[in-house]
């Protein structure tokens, strides 16, 4: 499927940048921010975020055939994480690439 190639390309750049995102913003504005930025759900789902993302990515490159299954969990996470971001102020970023990263996921499935 020569189309499939360019959605891993394109899932697996998508999970580095959400991955980039949420572990920049946890380090470096969250812990900042303090408050609800750094309340322990939201701060640990973050962290989960950032780790699912690597994973699938990590996956996607490698080129196992069990990626759909990986990228299916880090959809889960990274609505979840968006969800948790957009109650949030100043976590637009952060959102977005969740939201971007859970959709092209989706289509790993």
């Amino acid at each position: 499927m020569p189309g499939h190639d360019k959605d891993i390309e394109a899932c697996t750049r998508l999970c580095l940048d959400c991955y980039r995102t949420c572990l920049q913003t946890a380090s470096q504005h969250c812990l900042e921010a303090g408050g609800e930025h750094v309340e322990p759900g939201h701060f640990r789902l973050m962290l989960a975020c950032a780790e699912i993302c690597r994973t699938a990515a990590h996956t996607m490159l490698i080129g196992i055939e069990q990626h759909g299954r990986v990228c299916a969990a880090c959809a889960e996470i990274c609505r979840a994480c968006a969800q948790s971001c957009a109650g949030v102020s100043g976590m637009a970023e952060c959102e977005q690439a969740c939201k971007r990263c859970a959709q092209a996921c989706e289509k790993m499935g």
